[in-house]
């Protein structure tokens, strides 16, 4: 049998024209998306996008692979019966900010809590940009718009957190324009059971520089910590800083030198879900925000745990019939 030809980026792209803003975030994310799975040598046949509504919920459009553009908020309950009726499938959601965690907050809550091997990728851009610019779930409190104009009183959600306390059994942060994208979307597509990537997006249009801390060549370095499993969070342009804990266990940040040293500080340990939450909860300006896999552990899949029932049914019954499924219990004659 002939071996199949290694497929390129190229390969991974449709014949559609990219229909966002010029200038958006999402132009970036899509083109690491379809490095990451020419690199890992993914099928086109068994790969599946799926979106809600959004901007973000465009993608299905952009990729050569299998897609659905389902409804708003419900793309983790599509996808999650995707990977029930195949598991060989490997199945992505793209959502948004306001997709995923306003009207599809509960249904990211459970294909999360579920451990569904599939992959979230959650584009946070804190705006409704699709709608012109309304304040979104993780628009910062204060934020002026055409829904607040007298700003947000609401307090912002934290991604993170959510899917932390959801139970997901890889959470990882990224930028759109930063180098660990690639990296971490690799260890997301390698992870088995829900794996949940916040992407900071930046939408130029509606609310542009929203994370210029975290992009800027000139500041960012000061602003975030590069998380690497094993290691102390050190940060700054010249690696000077850390992240310590003081005496009741509260994160602090630190200049390093005589007074404090590495072993000193925070070693990230990626197996610690109190330490992920933990480091959630870290959120400039106060601090530099971290940034890489926050949490990864294996645990069994829900599509597997599902299959071994119906196998298990079916030793212990027989092989089910629809005639006498229709026919059993209280049955009734109307005349």
């Amino acid at each position: 049998m002939p071996e199949l030809p290694v497929l390129t980026v190229k390969d991974f792209a449709s014949d559609q024209d990219i229909r966002w803003c010029p200038g958006c975030g999402d132009y970036a994310i899509v083109n690491q998306v379809k490095k990451m799975l020419a690199k890992t040598g993914a099928k086109r046949e068994n790969t599946v996008f799926v979106a809600g509504i959004g901007c973000s919920s465009r993608f299905p459009y952009y990729m050569s692979t299998y897609g659905l553009h389902s409804i708003h908020g419900r793309a983790p309950a599509f996808a999650t019966g995707i990977k029930i009726a195949n598991p060989d499938l490997n199945v992505w959601v793209v959502t948004g900010d306001g997709d995923g965690l306003s009207i599809g907050g509960n249904h990211l809550m459970h294909i999360l809590r579920r451990n569904v091997n599939v992959k979230i990728l959650l584009f946070n851009n804190r705006i409704y940009g699709l709608t012109k610019g309304q304040y979104s779930p993780t628009s910062e409190t204060g934020k002026k718009s055409p829904s607040t104009p007298m700003g947000s009183i609401d307090l912002p959600l934290t991604p993170l957190s959510v899917a932390l306390a959801a139970e997901a059994s890889f959470v990882a942060r990224c930028v759109d324009v930063d180098k660990n994208l690639a990296e971490v979307l690799a260890r997301a597509e390698a992870h088995r059971g829900s794996a949940f990537v916040e992407i900071y997006q930046d939408c130029n249009v509606f609310n542009h520089g929203a994370f210029k801390h975290a992009t800027a060549k000139d500041v960012k370095e000061d602003n975030i910590i590069r998380l690497e499993h094993g290691k102390p969070l050190i940060f700054g342009k010249e690696r000077n800083k850390g992240i310590r804990l003081t005496g009741d266990y509260k994160p602090e940040v630190v200049e390093l030198g005589k007074a404090c040293k590495e072993d000193d500080l925070i070693f990230h340990d990626e197996d610690d879900e109190k330490l992920a939450f933990m480091l959630s909860r870290m959120q400039h300006p106060e601090f530099p925000e971290p940034m890489g896999v926050y949490y990864a552990v294996k645990d069994d899949c829900y599509e597997d745990l599902l299959t071994l029932q119906v196998t298990d049914a079916i030793e212990q019954r027989g092989e089910g019939s629809l005639e006498k499924l229709f026919n059993m219990g209280d049955v009734y004659d109307v005349e």
